[in-house]
């Protein structure tokens, strides 16, 4: 079995409290209050795995329709319609125009998510990187809607553009997903520039939250008051590359997965207008992609957010989260779910009330044979669904407890 390498987790003194309408958790009080300590690797529980389909090429978010069917996103610019959650389902490529899709590196067609509405509009928003003429231009959200018989899906309209793109899609995000109070998540990457995670009039190196019909800001924002409309939309800052974005169902906490460089992947409590410490342009002094600074750096920014797990001393390359949520997980029931690309294999935390990762477990059954693993959404069903990444006759698996 693959063993989990040092793990830090950095701990927080955090309020039990749920977030308001404006989808706000109150910050922990105090700066720099987090502590390392190691928690336990608990014994994973056995695991069940199942190929729902094969053929597919690095899919990169999964979304359930209302009739049992799953739409699958996949980063060279494809989309992909499965007759059913379960195995033995047939793979149907979506007719849609994708010829703007940048494919290359961290980039290409990421993020999916239905609009709460689908049963009834039938539309849904993805993230992609954009280019003209082939050359990068930006990352964009952009609404489609999928035709009655599920064969194809027209453009609707180009929800939010802007979002920084690096020419080799480096560090592109882009993670969207559906707050319990309606708001659209979004993780976005910094794209490599040293000064764009501490600037909020910047969207990369962000969580940002959104009306998930106009892509404007979303009502209670903790910028809502800036003269800059992309300011207005940032939720957190102070971020690397955020690839997961997950809602706790017990608490409404938003949880966030993160990469980091060579080492010190984290997983973060996102609460509203807080900073998250990464800045490699040393507070503007360098020009360079600094590296070396710390994922956190409380020193130069004392009231910043510590993370609550971070990958100590290696990096797993840390991607989609998602939560266990049902008595089908027995012990695992609320464990959060983390899937890793360099490190090929699934994370699962138990967490305390608070947020505070108790012990962290790795399903033996995940270390040889399925390789990287990208996007992780718990299905209607209960069960839980996770793509391989690898670019050759990828798969989306369903998972259950053995």
């Amino acid at each position: 079995m693959r063993r989990i390498g040092v793990l830090l987790v950095t701990l927080t003194a955090l309020s039990a409290c749920t977030e308001s309408s404006a989808g706000r958790v109150p910050p922990p009080t105090g700066a720099g209050n987090g502590q390392p300590s190691t928690p336990q690797e608990a014994q994973a529980p056995a695991m069940k795995i199942e190929t729902v389909a094969g053929d597919l090429e690095h899919g990169w978010d999964i979304g359930f329709l209302p009739d049992g069917k799953v739409l699958v996103s996949q980063r060279p610019g494809k989309l992909a319609l499965l007759s059913s959650t379960q195995p033995g389902a047939t793979v149907t490529q979506v007719q849609a125009d994708f010829s703007d899709v940048l494919a290359v590196g961290e980039g290409g067609l990421m993020g999916m998510v239905l609009d709460p509405d689908f049963a009834t509009n039938r539309e849904f928003i993805t993230c992609q990187t954009y280019k003209e003429n082939g050359q990068a231009v930006d990352v964009r959200l952009i609404r489609w809607r999928l035709s009655p018989d599920g064969q194809s899906a027209q453009r609707v309209n180009v929800m939010l553009s802007g979002l920084p793109v690096a020419r080799g899609g480096r560090h592109s995000g882009c993670r969207p997903t559906i707050a319990p109070d309606g708001a659209l998540l979004v993780g976005t990457g910094d794209t490599a520039r040293p000064a764009y995670p501490q600037d909020r009039t910047n969207l990369g190196g962000k969580v940002l939250r959104l009306d998930v019909k106009t892509g404007g800001p979303a009502p209670g924002n903790p910028f809502a008051s800036s003269q800059n409309p992309n300011e207005q939309r940032v939720y957190t800052y102070g971020h690397r590359n955020v690839q997961g974005v997950a809602i706790r169902p017990t608490s409404q906490q938003i949880i966030t997965a993160e990469h980091g460089p060579d080492k010190n992947d984290e997983i973060n409590i996102e609460y509203a207008g807080k900073n998250y410490g990464w800045d490699p342009s040393q507070g503007g002094t360098v020009n360079s992609y600094d590296e070396d600074v710390p994922m956190t750096d409380l020193q130069r920014f004392p009231d910043a957010v510590p993370a609550l797990w971070e990958s100590g001393e290696r990096t797993e390359a840390v991607c989609a989260a998602t939560f266990l949520d049902g008595p089908q997980w027995g012990s695992f029931n609320g464990s959060l779910v983390v899937t890793a690309l360099k490190g090929s294999k699934l994370l699962l935390f138990k967490m305390d009330d608070t947020g505070k990762v108790q012990s962290v477990s790795v399903p033996p059954e995940f270390d040889d044979d399925w390789g990287r693993l990208r996007a992780a959404r718990q299905g209607p069903d209960g069960a839980l669904y996770v793509t391989t990444s690898n670019g050759s006759d990828d798969k989306l698996l369903r998972v259950t407890l053995g």
